[in-house]
């Protein structure tokens, strides 16, 4: 069958769809998202112990009840979150039941140890026991707090507070010492290698004062951390021209996928390459390594299209079909969608599409797809998406209708993964709100500082487009 004209599965009608059609919502595409939360978000009480923390993954090929997985992480946490808080504001679950199980999370969080702040990044799911050894081998674990878990921690905790106002003490209490400054390293004129004005991947606070930090900044703009920079600059722990000085691409000369084109400008009073990149004639702004969910995982919750329609909003949709047609056009997988996810054969590593990051040797496609990027892709090409949706669960049977979409697909092999992973299910949940409520988890990211410090960069920015 020629996936460049896909055709929908039998159970919706076997019309087909051309790549490219403009975006229809109908009743019976709404009905199928209800129906796929509702699937998604049993994985995640499945992935929840009694506890209250969502664990990293379950097994979901045998016939028993499936066990979450020992270890957790501040990610995993904050994709429960606010997958509950969905839950609840759908209907999916009850307000008092919403209420109850947020309350008996938070409640689990404020039990982890932390360090300057934070939340260390892997913690027995079923006790709060900080792990110091992995689970499946034994090897040893060093305690790490890392800036971008912990932003997904934070993200979840505030949609928390939202949703559910008795927490907001609780909440505000937790976050009182999340301090983004302690991640900064501030901006030095004289040397900006050395003082980059970025954040760290994070810290071993095994050591005196900070602890020791990782040998790397978060320097490209379009990835995953900048949810804890958005962070950091609305609740003023970050400055705001820390934004200015994330890179849109290396500078001109550097090693990197391809030789930006673009111009210098002054934001703010700062010097910004405003770089971009092309692929299949589109420009655009790439991510780190050409994943999915580095560029579009921060857009489910903080409205980046909305208030930056001419850049962030274009850069999106183009990253879009550039994975649409690599998978299509370039590669003839016949399915799309390539992100970080379950390995089907076993294990996890970095699925993308090369040209679209600026690493060198970037994340590769390898026939993988993943669910996950589908969902995230909704806002942009919703047809294509639910299409792909569709013919991933027809022709390999990757949707259980009791936990969802299975993980990941290899589409060369038709080897599908047997597991979940929360993190993945956390933002198809996220999305799959967004598309049946609009606005439902983004209100704590749209007042206060994101308003008022937040979105004014946003409107500024003008990428080279």
């Amino acid at each position: 069958m020629d996936r460049r004209t896909f055709l929908m599965a039998a159970g919706a009608g076997g019309a087909a769809l051309t790549l490219g059609a403009a975006p229809s919502a109908t009743a019976a595409d709404t009905a199928l998202l209800r129906t796929w939360f509702r699937a998604t978000y049993r994985s995640i009480e499945a992935m929840t112990t009694g506890f209250g923390l969502t664990a990293d993954k379950i097994d979901v090929s045998g016939s028993g009840t499936p066990v979450p997985s020992v270890q957790t992480s501040p990610t995993n946490i904050g994709c429960g979150l606010w997958a509950t808080a969905a839950a609840g504001g759908l209907g999916v679950i009850t307000r008092g039941e919403m209420e109850r199980r947020l309350t008996r999370t938070v409640a689990a969080v404020e039990r982890l140890e932390r360090a300057h702040g934070f939340w260390f990044n892997w913690y027995d799911a079923h006790d709060g026991a900080v792990l110091t050894t992995w689970p499946a081998t034994g090897d040893p674990v060093r305690p790490f707090l890392s800036s971008v878990d912990n932003a997904w921690l934070v993200t979840g905790l505030r949609i928390a507070a939202d949703a559910a106002p008795a927490l907001r003490p609780r909440v505000a209490e937790l976050l009182a010492d999340a301090d983004w400054s302690y991640y900064y390293t501030p901006y030095d004129p004289a040397d900006p290698v050395a003082g980059p004005g970025q954040l760290r991947g994070g810290f071993w606070p095994d050591k005196p004062g900070k602890g020791e930090p990782t040998g790397h900044h978060y320097g490209a703009l379009n990835t995953e951390p900048r949810m804890a920079s958005y962070l950091g600059i609305a609740d003023g722990s970050l400055p705001a021209d820390h934004y200015w000085h994330l890179l849109r691409t290396l500078l001109p000369g550097s090693g990197q996928e391809q030789e930006p084109a673009g111009s210098y400008v002054a934001m703010d009073g700062i010097r910004v390459w405003q770089g971009h990149y092309t692929y299949r004639g589109r420009d655009y702004v790439p991510t780190w390594g050409g994943s999915m969910f580095e560029a579009l995982m921060v857009p489910l919750f903080v409205p980046e299209p909305e208030w930056s329609p001419r850049s962030w909003g274009l850069t999106h949709s183009r990253y879009v079909r550039g994975q649409i047609e690599h998978g299509l056009d370039e590669k003839e997988y016949g399915y799309w969608g390539f992100s970080p996810a379950n390995i089907p054969e076993g294990g996890y590593r970095e699925y993308g599409v090369d040209a679209l990051g600026m690493q060198e040797d970037g994340y590769h496609s390898l026939g993988v797809v993943t669910p996950h990027a589908s969902f995230l892709a909704l806002p942009y090409a919703r047809r294509e998406a639910l299409t792909n949706l569709r013919a991933l669960a027809a022709d390999f049977g990757a949707y259980d209708e009791t936990y969802g979409f299975r993980d990941s697909v290899n589409v060369t092999t038709g080897r599908v993964s047997d597991f979940v992973l929360a993190l993945d299910q956390g933002m198809i949940a996220a999305a799959l709100a967004q598309q049946l409520r609009p606005g439902l988890l983004q209100r704590p990211f749209r007042t206060g500082g994101f308003a008022a410090r937040v979105r004014p960069l946003l409107e500024k920015e003008r990428f080279s487009l």
